[in-house]
């Protein structure tokens, strides 16, 4: 007991002690060189003085050149006890008289033109001394200059008193603060301690221990009611803290739906999930033959589905499929997906012009260009934003319709319903909004070219949890924020307090669904043999793989031109490989992606007619939609996959084609500005903009070793698998199944503060 209260002393007694040390350091020295200051400028004006008194006396010496007077003169002045001795030069530089003691090693003293404070100070053998030279006019003309040297040791001795005086002073403040800093705690942490102890005695393990309570004396003393707050506090401490035990085991092993769906049921009491996206996870057109169900070309919609299989729930989206309407029944509903349904789509249905101003106008016009850094200019119209406010709403409506209960799990998705958190925490106070932001998020002064930043913001900060794919994508919002509103930030707990709610932003790494084993599945060299055949090349020819949507951010042009280059690097290439960019056509009203479609093709004409011949084509362009099954026969049936995005939140084209080589062979080469790149460390990692790079890195992945290939693919497939979509979600459910035990533990506080202040009044 003795050495811990001895310890616990020495937490009070030791940093005060460094402070007062450091306080010391730092003082000290500072009061040396004001005080030498003080002590110069004096000596100085009694150097003036002795001057001005011998100066009527030499001005009648030294014309009649009488040296026995002039040393009377001197000795007689010397007998101050700090004027140490006189000298007279001529005004060649010669000494011409001096008193005895005068320092040989002197002269005639010059006062140097630099120097400040101390060029006027000299080190002498019997000590340090102070010099001073004065003119001795006569009339118009000098006679020469009078040297003073003066002695400095009573400076240096009472410096040495003050020092002395200073660190007893100092030493004598700290015991006293000590011993009073001591003596509080002592008592403050008996008390709290005996407090606390009697809680965890009686109140609060008797409620959750029978056994405690059985051994507990019947008539235990009730605790007093300052720590009544306290004890409902700490019991639902316990038990966030079983759960945040139950999260942490849980990230060791492998997530799956299962676990997913359980830590639904579990941790948020199976709350219904509801997810709103723009797109929708199957979009049903007219054909010739009658009803196709299509899945779109979207990383977000390849992460999301996935969950939502898992959770079941609805999936609120825009309903853009030419037979959306024939398939859904009179409240918009259809079960997917088709063959096994699990969750519920609800389409959401907009207008041409709607369409137009909230999706292509402020959406891919406006925010796109606006958070990607990939040269193109952002547009902002006033009628884009009121269709982007208008269609927000609906979909909030349609949110608020769906929830069967007043505190849902609501999934936002991205930068299309940016408002969307807000008007649903306005209608439903007690949901749970979690807001993803799946592209990147730009710095706070770029962020600062849309007109209605605020309203963004505002409206993003209805979300309980706003997650990002970076680190760095978090940080430029939290400053974003702090630039742009009036909030309290927290940036180590990452949270913003704003309007009297908090919003935890976090970054999540989104993921995919690692692949299960289908019996069906064609092999690696099956699929190769299919895709050269499809093709019409030779089954040893080299293949390069690129999947895309058909987007100015997704480097698309720079890949072409790296492909290019290394075909003038290296010649045997030529014939022997083919590069297939698989670019699903996108936002095609758009002018700039009109502009961009043409100018990729224009380049892929071009250097076929360079590199081409006969039947071989160097890059083969595929600008139409791919189901999944076909892409995962690309993927393994080539020798590289590129991705080369501009500016990318995550990139899950990467990731697809990890887990789509099974055989560990394959080689990826990624764009160092993905968020993918700071996962996928043993990928080819390149700067898309050096077009050399990029050829170098695409020749050295095609003549990789296949022992090379196998260490690398079998360190990012292990990544991928273990860091899976499931993973995900469920980081991001069990922070809010944390947020809201805490929201309960303060409503209780709250409740119990209101409930005392009213006894009190």
């Amino acid at each position: 007991m003795i050495v811990r209260s001895l310890r616990m002393s020495l937490r009070f007694i030791l940093p005060l002690a460094l402070v007062l040390g450091l306080f010391a350091y730092i003082v000290v020295p500072l009061l040396d060189n004001i005080t030498l200051r003080w002590y110069v400028r004096d000596l100085d004006s009694r150097a003036e003085l002795l001057a001005g008194t011998l100066r009527p006396s030499l001005t009648e010496y030294l014309p009649a050149q009488d040296a026995t007077r002039i040393g009377e003169l001197f000795q007689g002045a010397t007998r101050d006890e700090r004027l140490i001795a006189i000298g007279f030069c001529d005004n060649a530089g010669h000494l011409l008289y001096h008193s005895l003691e005068y320092p040989a090693s002197i002269g005639c003293w010059s006062t140097p033109p630099t120097g400040g404070l101390y060029k006027s100070l000299a080190q002498l053998p019997q000590g340090q001394v102070h010099i001073s030279e004065t003119p001795v006019m006569q009339d118009a003309s000098q006679l020469g200059r009078l040297v003073l040297v003066q002695d400095m040791s009573f400076v240096e001795r009472r410096n040495t008193d003050t020092k002395r005086f200073i660190f007893a002073f100092l030493a004598v403040l700290a015991v006293l603060i000590s011993l009073m800093t001591v003596f509080v705690a002592h008592l403050s942490w008996r008390g709290w301690l005996a407090a606390v102890k009697d809680i965890l005695r009686g109140e609060l393990l008797s409620k959750n221990n029978p056994a405690v309570a059985a051994a507990a004396p019947a008539a235990a003393p009730a605790p007093p009611p300052e720590m009544q707050p306290l004890i409902g506090d700490l019991r639902e401490l316990l038990q966030e803290y079983h759960l945040e035990r139950q999260g942490d085991n849980g990230w060791s092993a492998d997530w799956t739906p299962d676990k997913l769906r359980a830590l639904l049921e579990a941790d948020l009491s199976g709350d219904q999930v509801l997810v709103v996206s723009n797109r929708e996870p199957y979009i049903h057109t007219k054909t010739e033959t009658g009803v196709a169900v299509q899945r779109p070309a979207s990383g977000l919609v390849t992460a999301v589905e996935a969950v939502m299989r898992a959770c079941s729930g609805t999936w609120i989206a825009h309903g853009a499929g030419s037979a959306d309407r024939e398939t859904v029944d009179k409240f918009d509903h259809v079960p997917v997906p088709p063959d096994n349904p699990s969750y519920t789509l609800r389409r959401v249905w907009l207008t041409e012009e709607e369409e137009q101003g909230y999706y292509y106008g402020f959406a891919n016009e406006g925010m796109w260009p606006l958070c990607h850094i990939a040269h193109v200019r952002p547009v902002f119209r006033s009628s884009d934003w009121e269709q982007y406010v208008k269609v927000n709403r609906r979909f909030a409506d349609a949110v608020i319709a769906e929830a069967k209960t007043d505190n849902p799990v609501v999934l936002v998705q991205d930068y299309h319903f940016a408002l969307l958190p807000r008007m649903v925490r306005e209608a439903l106070p007690k949901a749970t909004i979690i807001t993803f932001w799946h592209i990147p998020w730009p710095n706070s002064e770029s962020f600062g070219i849309c007109p209605w930043r605020e309203e963004i913001l505002d409206g993003l900060l209805g979300s309980t949890i706003l997650g990002f794919h970076t680190p760095f994508h978090r940080k430029n919002f939290l400053e974003t924020v702090d630039r742009y509103l009036e909030t309290r930030i927290e940036p180590e707990a990452s949270t913003i307090s704003y309007g009297g709610e908090m919003t935890q932003v976090e970054d999540y790494p989104i993921s995919i669904a690692w692949p299960e084993d289908k019996p069906d599945q064609p092999d690696v060299a099956t699929c190769r043999a299919q895709i050269r055949s499809e093709l019409g090349v030779a089954p040893d020819h080299l293949l390069g793989i690129g999947v895309d949507r058909l987007d100015y951010t997704k480097g698309i042009v720079e890949r072409f031109q790296a492909v290019e280059r290394m075909l003038e690097q290296q010649p045997g290439m030529v014939g022997n490989f083919t590069f297939v960019q698989i670019a699903a056509p996108s936002r095609a009203s758009l002018d700039e992606y009109q502009s961009f479609d043409a100018r990729v093709r224009k380049m892929v004409e071009r250097i076929n007619r360079r590199f081409g011949g006969g039947n071989y084509v160097p890059i083969l362009l595929k600008a139409e939609h791919h189901g999944q099954d076909d892409l995962q026969r690309y993927f393994r049936a080539s020798e590289v996959c590129m991705v080369t995005s501009l500016h990318d939140g995550m990139n899950l084209v990467a990731k697809e084609f990890i887990a789509a080589r099974d055989d560990e062979l394959g080689v990826l080469v990624l764009s160092q500005f993905t968020g993918a790149a700071r996962e996928l460390h043993e990928a080819l990692i390149i700067n898309p903009y050096h077009i050399e790079q990029g050829a170098e890195a695409l020749y050295r992945a095609l003549v990789m070793p296949p022992v090379e290939q196998r260490e690398r693919m079998k360190s990012m497939r292990a990544r991928v698998k273990h860091f899976n979509v499931y993973r995900w979600a469920g980081r991001m459910l069990l922070d809010a199944a944390r947020l809201r035990q805490r929201d309960k533990v303060m409503t209780k506080i709250d409740a119990h503060s209101r409930i005392k202040r009213r006894k009190g009044i």
